[in-house]
């Protein structure tokens, strides 16, 4: 009796395995239930297609367990044919709280709002050349205030504020370069 099973050689390859493509497909799966639960104002700045955008609100409607089961099945294909996986995924990660990439984004702001109040100017300036598309007056004005509120007893929320003009315009730049 003949061996059926071809024997394993250096010119041939036979690609990932069944269970490697399941994991793969059960990790775009989890991908998508990730975004099921963003709010649609942060689905909008994702880079994703319509086909996936319509997918993804569709869902909304799905109420039964295995229909919905199925559907995130569709999601997963159609995620599997974006473009970018690994840009969507960093993307969906600077929404969660605590992961690496808002980290990262949060010490960014940081440092750039230290340079603001420290240097003037001279930051300011710093900061349009890495974020052109930023108001220039506003994030003078900005940073202005928030150097007088660190004069004063008690804070009135200007650091605030400029921290969050700063995200705002680096998640903007991001996007941009995305």
């Amino acid at each position: 009796m003949t061996d059926h099973h071809p024997e394993p050689d250096a010119e041939h390859d036979y690609g990932p395995s069944k269970s490697q493509l399941k994991r793969e497909m059960h990790a775009l799966q989890d991908l998508g239930k990730r975004m099921l639960a963003l709010s649609k104002s942060q689905l909008d700045t994702l880079p994703i297609s319509d086909r996936l955008k319509r997918a993804l609100e569709e869902s909304a409607r799905i109420k039964q367990h295995e229909a919905r089961r199925r559907h995130l099945q569709y999601i997963g294909k159609i995620i599997r044919s974006e473009d970018d996986i690994d840009a969507l995924t960093t993307a969906i990660d600077a929404f969660n709280v605590g992961s690496e990439e808002h980290t990262r984004r949060l010490h960014i702001a940081e440092h750039w709002r230290e340079r603001l109040l420290n240097e003037g100017n001279a930051a300011v300036n710093a900061f349009l050349q890495h974020c052109p598309e930023a108001d220039v007056q506003h994030l003078r004005n900005l940073a202005r205030n928030a150097r007088r509120d660190l004069q004063k007893p008690q804070a009135t929320g200007h650091s605030r504020k400029l921290f969050r003009y700063l995200r705002e315009c680096l998640d903007d730049a991001r996007q941009g370069q995305g």
